[in-house]
């Protein structure tokens, strides 16, 4: 793989650099390992309101079926240009044979994924009409996965599809991620010297040996128990986890205010993002965290990284429901935000 050398840490940036670290991501292969669920949409219209009772008929056109959770991330980071492997549980349903099919439709390897008996396979149910959510239906489980079904999963060896150049933990808090799991899992992938990048839920302890962490703004308010974000809670996050687990980055995800970052060297630094008209905000932080992980392994630094994943974010808030953005979106986007950054400084 190959890597570019003396990236700036400030918000003075190449944009030809930034242009050559996207062409270098085709030589990536990253491990996902996290929570796969399927995200249903039920398209229609809503032109009355039943007789039964006060809520709109929507009559349904079409449907559609795609991967979410952490099949999310590797629909983006294949959409980026990388490659990756993937580790998951699944159920012994349909649901969990339609997660295999998808991922083989992609050329993604189902040798990672482990099937426990009686589990059911997560599946979120969107009705859309006219470009809106009206309604979500949940049927999953948030069980933790039996000790034996994760053991087997920390034995699986995505390695054999050419050697990893980092690994991301998309935990989405459906059981997966055991206290135990998580442990055997990072110390496994630091034994084989791959990076391990987390987007975290729950106590902090747990994600010790990691490289990166990559909270969102509400979990991060959580896990220092704080009511309104900014920088003094982005600052106490931060100085909280790298007392817990050491050297670690950490890239604080903000929405339209963009994102915090902390490299562990010196005081954090905010990245900002051009606002742009937001469709749904749904699966932006697995495009994020699918950009900044490419973008590390190629060597960029956390501030150009969080550069390249605030605008591929921006492109997916534009699309209605689970998105990806392609390297050429963002490619198209990147002289235009770095000039408008560069002139509000």
């Amino acid at each position: 793989m190959s890597e570019l050398k003396g990236a700036q840490n400030c918000l003075e940036l190449d944009v030809e650099r930034l242009l050559k670290l996207l062409e270098l991501f085709d030589g990536v292969h990253l491990l996902v390992v996290g929570d796969v669920l399927l995200d249903e949409y039920l398209w229609g219209d809503a032109e009355r309101i039943s007789p039964e009772a006060p809520v709109p008929v929507v009559r349904i056109d079409r449907e559609s079926v795609v991967l979410g959770g952490a099949g999310n991330v590797v629909q983006n980071l294949l959409a980026l240009g990388g490659r990756c492997s993937f580790s998951t549980v699944i159920g012994d349903d349909p649901d969990g044979q339609q997660v295999r099919e998808l991922l083989s439709l992609q050329g993604v390897s189902t040798a990672g994924v482990v099937v426990e008996n009686g589990r059911p396979t997560a599946r979120k149910t969107r009705v859309v009409s006219r470009g809106s959510q009206m309604i979500r239906f949940d049927r999953e489980t948030t069980v933790p996965v039996a000790d034996e079904i994760s053991g087997a999963l920390v034995e699986c060896n995505p390695g054999s599809e050419g050697p990893l150049d980092g690994a991301i933990l998309a935990d989405y808090g459906k059981g997966l991620f055991t206290p135990s799991f998580t442990r055997a899992l990072i110390r496994r992938l630091v034994k084989e010297k791959v990076p391990v990048a987390v987007d975290p839920k729950g106590e902090l302890s747990i994600y010790r040996g990691a490289s990166l962490l990559k909270p969102n703004g509400f979990e991060a308010l959580d896990l220092v128990g704080a009511d309104k974000f900014g920088d003094p809670v982005a600052d106490r996050f931060c100085l909280r986890a790298q007392r817990v687990l050491g050297d670690i980055q950490i890239v604080v995800t903000e929405g339209a205010d963009g994102m915090a970052v902390f490299d562990g060297t010196q005081p954090g630094i905010r990245v900002p993002t051009i606002r742009r008209e937001v469709f749904d905000v749904q699966g932006a932080g697995d495009t994020a965290m699918a950009a900044l992980s490419l973008a590390l392994r190629v060597g960029a630094s956390l501030v150009e990284a969080a550069l390249i994943a605030n605008v591929a974010a921006g492109v997916v808030v534009n699309k209605t429901g689970t998105a990806t953005v392609t390297r050429n979106e963002v490619r198209g986007l990147l002289p235009d935000t770095v000039a408008r950054l560069q002139e509000v400084r």
